[in-house]
Protein backbone atom coordinates (compact mmCIF):
# COMPACT_ATOMS: atom_id res chain seq x y z
CA UNK A 1 0.00 0.00 0.00
CA UNK A 2 1.41 3.19 -1.17
CA UNK A 3 1.12 6.62 0.11
CA UNK A 4 -2.92 7.48 -0.31
CA UNK A 5 -3.89 10.89 -1.09
CA UNK A 6 -7.21 12.80 -1.63
CA UNK A 7 -10.52 11.50 -1.29
CA UNK A 8 -11.43 9.71 -5.19
CA UNK A 9 -14.04 7.15 -6.44
CA UNK A 10 -17.77 6.95 -6.17
CA UNK A 11 -19.22 9.84 -4.05
CA UNK A 12 -21.59 6.87 -2.49
CA UNK A 13 -18.57 4.48 -1.65
CA UNK A 14 -16.50 7.48 -0.26
CA UNK A 15 -19.33 7.92 2.01
CA UNK A 16 -19.94 4.82 2.91
CA UNK A 17 -16.46 4.31 4.32
CA UNK A 18 -16.29 7.34 5.90
CA UNK A 19 -19.44 6.07 7.28
CA UNK A 20 -17.88 2.85 8.38
CA UNK A 21 -15.01 4.81 10.23
CA UNK A 22 -18.05 6.74 12.32
CA UNK A 23 -19.50 2.83 13.19
CA UNK A 24 -16.17 1.80 14.23
CA UNK A 25 -15.41 4.74 16.45
CA UNK A 26 -19.09 4.10 18.10
CA UNK A 27 -18.24 0.66 18.37
CA UNK A 28 -15.16 1.03 20.12
CA UNK A 29 -16.65 4.19 22.54
CA UNK A 30 -19.72 1.80 23.41
CA UNK A 31 -17.51 -1.35 23.85
CA UNK A 32 -19.79 -3.17 21.91
CA UNK A 33 -17.33 -6.07 20.43
CA UNK A 34 -20.14 -7.75 18.22
CA UNK A 35 -21.14 -4.27 16.33
CA UNK A 36 -17.00 -3.29 16.26
CA UNK A 37 -16.34 -7.30 14.79
CA UNK A 38 -18.96 -7.46 12.05
CA UNK A 39 -16.63 -4.03 10.50
CA UNK A 40 -13.74 -6.19 9.55
CA UNK A 41 -14.20 -9.32 6.77
CA UNK A 42 -13.94 -12.74 7.64
CA UNK A 43 -10.28 -12.70 6.49
CA UNK A 44 -8.42 -9.54 7.46
CA UNK A 45 -5.49 -8.53 9.15
CA UNK A 46 -4.99 -6.38 11.66
CA UNK A 47 -1.28 -5.38 12.18
CA UNK A 48 -1.04 -2.74 15.80
CA UNK A 49 2.69 -1.84 15.99
CA UNK A 50 4.21 -4.87 14.51
CA UNK A 51 1.80 -7.29 16.13
CA UNK A 52 -0.49 -8.84 13.12
CA UNK A 53 -3.41 -10.81 13.69
CA UNK A 54 -4.85 -12.73 11.11
CA UNK A 55 -8.52 -13.50 10.92
CA UNK A 56 -11.75 -11.75 12.28
CA UNK A 57 -12.45 -14.11 15.14
CA UNK A 58 -8.78 -13.35 16.36
CA UNK A 59 -8.73 -9.62 15.90
CA UNK A 60 -12.28 -9.22 17.86
CA UNK A 61 -10.71 -11.57 20.73
CA UNK A 62 -7.22 -9.45 20.96
CA UNK A 63 -9.32 -6.00 21.21
CA UNK A 64 -11.93 -7.43 23.32
CA UNK A 65 -8.75 -8.33 25.95
CA UNK A 66 -7.09 -4.95 25.49
CA UNK A 67 -10.63 -3.45 26.18
CA UNK A 68 -10.59 -5.44 29.40
CA UNK A 69 -7.60 -3.03 30.38
CA UNK A 70 -9.30 -0.14 30.41
CA UNK A 71 -11.68 1.76 32.81
CA UNK A 72 -12.81 4.01 30.15
CA UNK A 73 -11.79 4.13 26.65
CA UNK A 74 -12.50 7.20 24.32
CA UNK A 75 -12.16 7.04 20.72
CA UNK A 76 -12.24 9.55 17.74
CA UNK A 77 -10.76 9.05 14.62
CA UNK A 78 -10.86 11.32 11.16
CA UNK A 79 -10.22 10.23 7.66
CA UNK A 80 -7.33 11.37 5.71
CA UNK A 81 -7.57 9.98 2.31
CA UNK A 82 -10.14 7.74 0.71
CA UNK A 83 -9.48 6.17 -2.42
CA UNK A 84 -12.01 3.63 -4.26
CA UNK A 85 -11.11 1.64 -7.34
CA UNK A 86 -13.87 -0.79 -7.67
CA UNK A 87 -14.71 -3.01 -4.69
CA UNK A 88 -11.36 -2.24 -3.45
CA UNK A 89 -10.35 0.90 -1.18
CA UNK A 90 -7.18 2.40 -0.11
CA UNK A 91 -7.33 5.02 3.27
CA UNK A 92 -6.09 6.64 5.66
CA UNK A 93 -7.52 7.66 9.35
CA UNK A 94 -5.97 9.59 12.29
CA UNK A 95 -6.77 8.42 15.58
CA UNK A 96 -6.85 10.14 18.94
CA UNK A 97 -7.51 8.07 22.03
CA UNK A 98 -8.35 8.75 25.73
CA UNK A 99 -7.28 5.86 27.66
CA UNK A 100 -8.37 5.51 31.48
CA UNK A 101 -6.04 2.16 32.67
CA UNK A 102 -4.25 0.91 35.87
CA UNK A 103 -1.33 3.06 34.87
CA UNK A 104 -3.45 6.44 34.48
CA UNK A 105 -4.80 8.21 31.85
CA UNK A 106 -2.94 8.35 28.47
CA UNK A 107 -3.79 9.95 25.12
CA UNK A 108 -2.28 8.70 22.48
CA UNK A 109 -2.40 9.88 18.25
CA UNK A 110 -2.07 7.47 15.54
CA UNK A 111 -2.62 6.30 12.04
CA UNK A 112 -4.47 4.09 10.27
CA UNK A 113 -3.34 3.09 7.04
CA UNK A 114 -6.31 0.84 5.22
CA UNK A 115 -7.66 -1.31 2.98
CA UNK A 116 -11.06 -1.86 2.52
CA UNK A 117 -12.94 -4.69 0.44
CA UNK A 118 -16.65 -4.47 -0.83
CA UNK A 119 -18.17 -7.58 0.25
CA UNK A 120 -22.15 -8.44 -0.16
CA UNK A 121 -22.73 -4.47 -1.22
CA UNK A 122 -21.10 -3.29 2.32
CA UNK A 123 -17.32 -2.00 3.49
CA UNK A 124 -15.41 -4.29 5.42
CA UNK A 125 -11.76 -3.42 6.87
CA UNK A 126 -9.73 -6.11 5.01
CA UNK A 127 -6.16 -4.94 6.60
CA UNK A 128 -5.94 -2.21 9.23
CA UNK A 129 -2.21 -1.36 9.79
CA UNK A 130 -1.55 1.18 12.73
CA UNK A 131 1.12 3.15 13.72
CA UNK A 132 1.31 5.56 16.78
CA UNK A 133 1.86 8.78 16.37
CA UNK A 134 2.58 10.15 20.01
CA UNK A 135 2.05 7.97 23.03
Amino acid sequence: MGETTGFSGPPEDVAAIRALHDRYADAVNRRDGDAWGALWAEDAVWDLMGTRVEGRAAIVGLWANAMAGFSFVGFFSQPGAIVVSGDRAEGRVWTHELLEGPEGERRPLGRYDDVLVKRGGAWLFAERRFSLRRP
